[in-house]
């Protein structure tokens, strides 16, 4: 029933023409969904995706259907890179260029049938008599004798191929082919090692022992090839700052149906992890009278424990509700950096920055500058900061009093109040900093690859708590909604 499926797909699909293939891609990759071009098309997932994936390897023009006749050598090499390789059937047909990897499903099961012998059909009224002949005699049914027989030649041709065009064979190869055939002849497996190891024809033998000891010790993930060289490009595309839960989010896109967890596990396998914090630099000076009430408070009050507390609130309904600022060094073998952004709480954005050699109130007032050119009308907004000096003078109160602005401040020793800005600068330092100091070798190089990050933050770094859109995107979406 699988095979009937396949082939009634493969019919389906080649009734599009090549203009109604080019509008499916161009309409997937303008942000229609899949469930929305099923619905219009009547069209599968998996088609919808190959043909997105074959476009983007091989251009527009592979979509035009031409009727090819493919030589023995070319489907021997597919076959090859499938049943040996062990490369996916979707890689290798994309590779290819193939229309639909129905094809080459197809090539696969003729193989097989055909005693691991490639099958070339011939066109016309005698070669069609000529085919339905041979599908005749296979349909045959053979002695018991005749049956070992074309058993045994079909372990020889599969075992042989092992080695064919690379180093020697491997156990683990050996034992993935012979639970293969297992399978596709359903014999013993004491019947494929007997044979295996009575021939003078193959260059290897292998006990039963061994045959069981490998198979315990094989690697189920190899049918991740494709997701695992995904990962691997998007791990490295991104400096290794992605960990498994932003590659999931990307990951997804091109294998829907792949789990969080699977993700996880291929990239502990692979040691792709994701850099961790370090501790931050600490700019608190103590109380210079200028300390202002913590807005970012709700209080709670425990009528059943008869008990009063404080709750920290930074939701946000849209954009330009919450500010947040504090300033961060950045030390290398040259000299010190400081940076001092606004991050808007609604969309994780830094609205503007400045980088300074040292740590005065000028950074400050051009960052407000900066911030208030972009946004002028922000009155009754609530601006949030720790207790730093810079923060405490009255220059920096009448400022943002000019503007409308609700000053506020976290407690004394408390962090977790300022944490989302505290979490902006882990994530810069983690993923753009630590581990790369040395690589800096004047002020102008670091200061350079902060404004890059500071760009690739707002502009291309998706974010779960954004579900996987980034802060620019997030912030058109809210202003779309007003």
């Amino acid at each position: 029933p699988k095979v009937g499926q396949q082939l009634r797909r493969f019919t389906f699909i080649m009734k599009f023409t090549f203009e109604d293939k080019v509008q499916i891609y161009k309409e997937r990759k303008c942000g229609f969904t899949i469930p929305q071009l099923h619905f219009k098309w009547n069209i599968t997932r998996s088609e919808i995706e190959y043909i997105v994936r074959l476009v983007d390897r091989h251009g527009i023009d592979i979509l035009r259907h031409i009727h090819q006749d493919y030589s023995a050598e070319f489907k021997e090499v597919a076959i090859y890179r499938v049943l040996t390789l062990h490369e996916s059937i979707l890689s290798v047909s994309i590779d290819l260029g193939l229309s639909t990897n129905s094809i080459l499903r197809r090539w696969i099961k003729e193989y097989k049938e055909n005693g691991y012998n490639v099958v070339i059909r011939k066109r016309g009224r005698h070669a069609k008599e000529e085919n339905n002949r041979g599908v005749r005699e296979r349909n045959q049914v053979p002695t018991r004798a005749e049956l070992e027989a074309i058993n045994r030649e079909r372990i020889y041709k599969k075992i042989r191929c092992l080695s064919y065009g690379k180093r020697s064979t491997r156990k683990e190869e050996i034992v993935r082919a012979i639970s293969e055939l297992r399978q596709e002849l359903q014999v013993p497996v004491r019947f494929i090692i007997q044979t295996i190891n009575d021939s003078t024809r193959l260059p290897y033998h292998i006990s039963r022992s061994d045959y069981y000891y490998w198979k315990d010790k094989q690697d189920n993930d190899f049918k991740y090839d494709d997701v695992m060289n995904d990962i691997i490009i998007i791990y490295y595309t991104h400096k290794g700052r992605y960990g498994y839960r932003r590659i999931y989010l990307e990951i997804r896109k091109l294998y829907p149906t792949i789990n969080h967890k699977t993700v996880q596990r291929l990239m502990h396998k692979m040691s792709l992890f994701g850099n961790t914090p370090k501790a931050k630099y600490k700019s608190y000076k103590g109380n210079m009278n200028g300390t202002v009430k913590n807005h970012l408070l709700d209080v709670v009050i425990d009528e059943e424990n008869h008990n009063t507390y404080y709750k920290r609130n930074f939701s946000t309904n849209t954009v330009n509700e919450k500010w947040t600022t504090d300033v961060s060094e950045f030390h290398i073998t040259a000299g010190k950096l400081y940076l001092s952004p606004i991050l808007d709480m609604h969309n994780r954005e830094i609205i503007s920055w400045n980088i300074s050699k040292t740590p005065n109130y000028e950074q400050i007032s051009n960052m407000l500058t900066i911030a208030f050119q972009k946004h002028p009308n922000i009155e009754g907004l609530i601006f949030h900061s720790d207790q730093g000096w810079q923060y405490q003078m009255n220059q920096y109160h009448k400022t943002l009093l000019e503007h409308g602005i609700i000053q506020s401040m976290s407690r004394k020793g408390n962090c977790l109040d300022n944490c989302v800005m505290e979490n902006f600068f882990g994530k810069m330092k983690n993923e753009m900093f630590y581990e790369h100091e040395y690589e800096f070798k004047t002020l102008d190089e670091l200061e350079s690859a902060m404004e890059e990050y500071i760009h690739y933050y707002n502009k291309e770094r998706i974010q779960t708590k954004l579900k996987g859109l980034t802060p620019c995107q997030a912030r058109n979406q809210a202003l779309s909604c007003l």
